[in-house]
C-alpha cells in the first residue's frame, strides 16, 4: 500500500493563483489541509478564492516580476506562518508567433515572468524553508523546457533555463534537505498564452485529450506528499494521445 506523507497544516505558496493550473493546484493542497498563501495580480479573483477555501488563506496581490512585491509578500508569510513548506512557482506567460516578427516588449515580458519571476520567488523562499522537514521548491515549466516548438522560441528559451536552473538548485539545496522538483505538462486546456488562435487551439487540445489543471494539480500534491527522502525531480505529463515533440 501506498503510504503519502500527511501534508495537514503545511504552509504553501502559490503563484499564478487566480486560475488555471494555480486555481487547481490551491483547491487541491487546500483539500489536503495545507496552510495557503495565494498570489497573482488579479486581486479580486485570489481574494474571492481565499474566502471559498477558507481557513487561514492568505491572498496577496503580487506582480511576480518585481522583486519588491515579492519581497514584501514574504515578509507577511514569514509574520503570519513562521515559514513556508512549498514554494508553487507556476505564474508565465507566452507569446505566439515566428520569432523574426516578434515584439522585443514580448520577450521581456515572457522573461520577467518566466524567468526572473521563478529566480526572485526561490531565492525568497529558500531562507523560509530551511530546517522544515519536506521543503519543496516545485515549478511548472514545459514540454517546451526540453524540445524547441515553432512559434514559441522565447518561451522555449525560458523554459530551458528554468530546467538548467532547477538542475542546479537541486544540487545545492539537496543536501540540506530541500527538494527541487519541475512539472513539465504537455498540452493542457487552459487561457493561457497569447496570440494563439483559439478555435484552432481548442480542436488540437481536443484531439489529444488534452489535460486538465487537475491533473497537474494532482501531481503537485502527489510529489509534495512524499516521504521528506523523496524527490520527485521531473516528472513530463503529457496526454497519451500527444506524441510530439
Amino acid at each position: 500500500m501506498m503510504q503519502l506523507r500527511d501534508i495537514k497544516g503545511r504552509v504553501a505558496v502559490v503563484t499564478g493563483a487566480s486560475s488555471g493550473i494555480g486555481e487547481a493546484a490551491a483547491r487541491a493542497l487546500a483539500a489536503e489541509g495545507v496552510e495557503l498563501v495565494l498570489a497573482a495580480r488579479s486581486r479580486d479573483k485570489i481574494e474571492a478564492l481565499a474566502a471559498e477555501l477558507g481557513g487561514d488563506c492568505l491572498a496577496v496581490q503580487t506582480d511576480v516580476g518585481d522583486p519588491a512585491q515579492v519581497a514584501a509578500l514574504f515578509a507577511r508569510v514569514e509574520s503570519t506562518f513562521g515559514g513556508v513548506d512549498l514554494l508553487f512557482n507556476n505564474a508565465g506567460v507566452g507569446y505566439n508567433g515566428p520569432f523574426v516578427d516578434s515584439d522585443p516588449v514580448q520577450w521581456k515580458a515572457t522573461i520577467d515572468a518566466n524567468l526572473y519571476g521563478v529566480l526572485y520567488w526561490t531565492q525568497a523562499a529558500i531562507p523560509l524553508m530551511r530546517g522544515r522537514a519536506g521543503g519543496m521548491i516545485s515549478t511548472v515549466s514545459s514540454v517546451g523546457g526540453r524540445h524547441g516548438i515553432e512559434g514559441w522560441a522565447v518561451y522555449n528559451a525560458t523554459k530551458f533555463a528554468v530546467v538548467g536552473f532547477h538542475d542546479a538548485l537541486r544540487k545545492e539545496l539537496g543536501p540540506e534537505g530541500i527538494r527541487v522538483s519541475l512539472i513539465e505538462p504537455g498540452a493542457v486546456y487552459t487561457q493561457w498564452g497569447y496570440n494563439v488562435p483559439g478555435e484552432a487551439m481548442r480542436e488540437r487540445r481536443d484531439k489529444l485529450e488534452a489535460l486538465h489543471s487537475e491533473d497537474i494539480a494532482n501531481a503537485l500534491v502527489f510529489a509534495f506528499a512524499q516521504p521528506a527522502n523523496v524527490n520527485c525531480q521531473e516528472m513530463l505529463i503529457l496526454p497519451t494521445r500527444q506524441t510530439y515533440p
